[in-house]
């Protein structure tokens, strides 16, 4: 099984290649299994099977608890309030760099598609035009087809052979990384260029795709490297944010680069503040929510600025997102009181799709996974892919005789005549022979009458299964803008049987009106998005009187397409076996306790620990755990010994790394104390164990944890019910969360009155005053309360449970 997973993986070719840090998800530096190397010298197998029921091991949660050891409380201490205040303008300024930057990536994207699109475009469109005139119109597609397949060839090239995390949208891993999980390479530098080149061959080579997902994850990217002060892919330290170098700040940041992503794709500062918000982020505050609408808004406006200059029209902000709906205004758009039944019918339909759309990419998704798992076989499907799209596109222009007259004022890029007469132009050919972005602006705004019905119901039919066989290619791209094109298609053509059955249709059923509703319905058919969704739409049609629709139709479309099957994100997020919680615990789950639950036994260190005992531990393949509970025997008594922190896989590397042993402080008086800087210096990467070099003198030494140990982890008794445990795990943070007895034995470690006898001999009358004044104002024991550990309950341990369609199902856990 372990194999089986591996190849499932979003990032299999990290976890081939056995590199450290974030390759190495368990920073462990373990071998992987003997078999898989042999496997891979004998060649891969023709088909690799999947279980659905299975829950991988190899993704480790985020630490979003501060690890409040006695270095971090130093720290904090000693930070005066000017200190603090610069740590919170630095949180600005990262904040409003992650916003200009994330702007001029989409602004970069949008000017390079649009240029090479042009390109391909005219040069397709002059061929057709030659070859219509003196026959060999076989030539034109051949020449499309190659061109698609050549452009997108090389799309997948960098994607299947260089970085396959860059794949997709990068959504559903945006997601999981919001959620707590890290998911390896997500945040590269290499995986941001080459889902910047991916997604521009993706587009330009004619896909059923859009270039606005991508942005969620090429923001989380920027956020991800800029938050840190340096790049460790490329080596370079600048010596800034130092302080950020830790898994709690970080994933701030990435919160507010994916809002500043959705932003800069929609226009839509305040869609992308609610998108973290819906999809993940597990903590929020005030503070936080104005620092990632302000990303927000520097990266709509960054954008607006250099696409306003290269338009030639400096400092006309009118562009505000890569995708531009248009002005929905006048009277022809308005809705009426009578009309919200039909939109929540339209709702349902959008439902009906997506559930349609989810399910047969699920099992597209399968048989790619069990035969489509080579690169090689990867790009040749991508390619195929491509020339059947252009194929697919050619045939249905060439037999379409949908011909439109064409005005003084029409708004279409690359008008096509083919067969159709002088001051004419073939209607098929705006939808298919042209952007996704444009093809969804033409059918929200052309003037009645541009379509005929025929023509839209066959562009809805073809652009379904075309965009549905996309999505799952080794290459960058959206699912966003394809499902607003489906929508907007069969909308607008509601529209239009509206007018025509009904005897003043014509009056308030305005086609461009129906084609947004009809988008807003298939994207949230498929997508299961709905308050960030409704503010997107929102806030990119610039018109608020559809807030109310717009969101009824999201809400009816989620609550049709669950009840059949999962949002398209979730389904691909449980493909990969990836531990991913909710928001709230499964319905049914009040009868299990931590005790069922847990981990168990574990693996505990002694405070003042054999270093042969720690290296062995973390050498030890078999313990896959990244915690591990610190204890202490209680002197003159045979109890177990009792939980007195919880120390990290990672911070036991570092120390082995300094050689941080008693026997060695004690006989080298200079040597330099190891500080947090030491900690965060070897962050995200950990180097494995393997290479950290321990001699048999050294294994003999020992190492005293209680300086860099977490004193005060989260515990829980073992009887506390599941609910409980998920929603301590889910909205604090966790990573681990120790299971104790039900003996919460409490011993008197000091106490006031006590001291007292000893100090009134010493002292004379006025300090015995004194002291019997500060014992008045401090009159209380100090305990501490000893538990022995039971148990440690992990995010993998909470996500094996879910609500299926028999009731609570428990998935079973893969060694990988």
């Amino acid at each position: 099984m372990a194999n089986i997973t591996k190849k499932v993986s979003w990032s299999s070719r990290a976890d081939e290649s056995g590199a450290a840090g974030e390759g190495t998800p368990l920073l462990n530096g373990s071998e992987q299994p003997r078999h898989s190397r042999q496997e891979s010298q004998r060649g891969r197998p023709k088909e690799i099977p999947h279980n659905e029921k299975l829950l991988s091991l190899k993704y480790e949660s985020l630490d979003y608890d501060n690890i409040e050891n006695q270095l971090f409380l130093e720290e904090e201490r000693k930070m005066s309030y000017m200190g603090f205040r610069c740590l919170e303008i630095s949180r600005w300024v990262v904040c409003g760099l992650i916003g200009f930057l994330t702007g001029l990536i989409a602004c970069f994207i949008d000017i390079v598609v649009e240029q090479l699109a042009g390109i391909k475009y005219q040069v397709v469109k002059e061929n057709i035009e030659k070859f219509t005139e003196v026959g060999g119109l076989s030539i034109s597609l051949l020449l499309w087809a190659v061109l698609n397949s050549a452009i997108v060839m090389l799309g997948a090239i960098i994607v299947a052979f260089f970085e396959p995390i860059a794949a997709g949208s990068g959504i559903p891993q945006i997601k999981c990384y919001l959620n707590g999980i890290k998911i390896p390479r997500v945040v590269r530098l290499k995986t941001l260029v080459v889902k910047v080149g991916g997604v521009i061959c993706s587009v330009v080579g004619g896909l059923a795709v859009g270039k606005e997902g991508p942005m969620i994850h090429s923001g989380a990217v920027v956020a991800a490297g800029v938050s840190q002060g340096r790049s460790t892919s490329l080596k370079r330290d600048f010596k800034i944010f130092e302080y950020f170098r830790r898994d709690t700040e970080k994933r701030d940041f990435v919160s507010a680069g994916a809002a500043a992503g959705v932003s800069a794709a929609f226009g839509a500062p305040v869609g992308g503040v609610l998108f973290s918000l819906e999809e993940g982020a597990s903590f929020w505050n005030q503070m936080l929510t104005w620092r990632i609408f302000f990303a927000s808004m520097i990266s709509t406006f960054t954008l607006n600025f250099f696409l306003s200059i290269y338009h030639n029209k400096p400092g006309e902000l009118s562009n505000p997102g890569l995708i531009n709906f248009g002005r929905f205004q006048g009277d022809s758009v308005a809705y009426n009181l009578y009309e919200i039944p039909l939109f929540i019918a339209m709702g349902a339909i959008g439902g009906l799709l997506g559930a349609l759309f989810n399910v047969l990419n699920y099992w597209l998704t399968i048989f790619r996974i069990r035969y489509v798992h080579r690169p090689c076989l990867q790009v040749m499907e991508a390619m195929l892919v491509a020339a059947v799209t252009a194929t697919v596109s050619f045939t249905m222009i060439y037999f379409s005789n949908d011909c439109q007259p064409l005005g003084p004022e029409h708004t279409e890029e690359y008008p096509l005549q083919l067969f159709c007469a002088d001051g004419e132009y073939n209607s098929m050919a705006t939808a298919f022979f042209n952007t996704p972005e444009r093809s969804v602006r033409s059918l929200f705004h052309n003037q009645p009458g541009t379509y005929n019905p025929l023509t839209l119901g066959l562009f809805t039919l073809t652009y379904f299964f075309l965009a549905c066989w996309t999505y799952g290619l080794a290459v960058s791209a959206g699912v966003f803008i394809p499902s607003l094109l489906i929508g907007a298609a069969w909308g607008r053509l509601c529209g239009i049987l509206l007018a025509t059955i009904t005897p003043d249709g014509s009056i308030w059923a305005d086609p461009g009106k129906y084609a947004l509703i009809g988008a807003a319905a298939q994207l949230g058919g498929i997508v299961r998005m709905t308050l960030s969704l409704t503010v997107i739409m929102v806030e990119a049609t610039g018109n608020v009187t559809y807030g109310l629709p717009i969101m009824l139709v999201l809400m009816t479309a989620k609550i049709v397409g669950d009840y059949f099957v999962e949002g398209l994100y979730d389904i691909h997020i449980k493909l990969q076996s990836v531990p991913f919680l909710h928001w709230e615990a499964p319905a049914t789950s009040h009868w299990l306790t931590a005790r069922e639950v847990m981990s168990s036994p574990v693996t505990c260190l002694n405070r003042i620990e054999k270093v042969g005992t720690i290296v062995d531990t973390l050498s030890n393949t078999s313990t896959n755990h990244n915690g591990f509970p610190v204890v202490v025997k209680v002197s003159g008594s045979d109890e177990p010994p009792k939980l007195c922190g919880l120390i990290l896989r990672s911070q036991l590397i570092v120390l082995l790394k300094h050689k941080v042993f008693v026997e060695l402080a004690r006989s080298r008086l200079t040597q330099r104390k190891l500080q947090l800087k030491d900690f965060r210096d070897a962050y995200p990467r950990f180097p494995p164990i393997q290479s950290i070099h321990v001699s048999q003198d050294e294994r003999e030494c020992m190492m005293d944890l209680t300086e860099f140990m977490n004193a005060t982890p989260y515990t829980v008794p073992q009887e506390t019910s599941l609910p409980r445990v998920f929603k301590l795990f889910r909205a604090l943070g966790l990573r681990h969360l120790v299971v104790v007895d039900d003996e919460n034995r409490v011993r008197v470690c000091v106490s006031v009155y006590s001291c007292m006898s000893l100090m009134i001999t010493f002292l004379s009358l006025n300090a015995m005053m004194m002291m019997m004044t500060a014992v008045v104002l401090t009159s209380h024991f100090w305990f501490v309360t000893l538990l022995q550990v039971v148990g440690l309950v992990t995010r993998k341990d909470l996500a094996r449970y879910h609500l299926g369609k028999h009731g609570l199902e428990e998935l079973q856990l893969a060694q990988t």
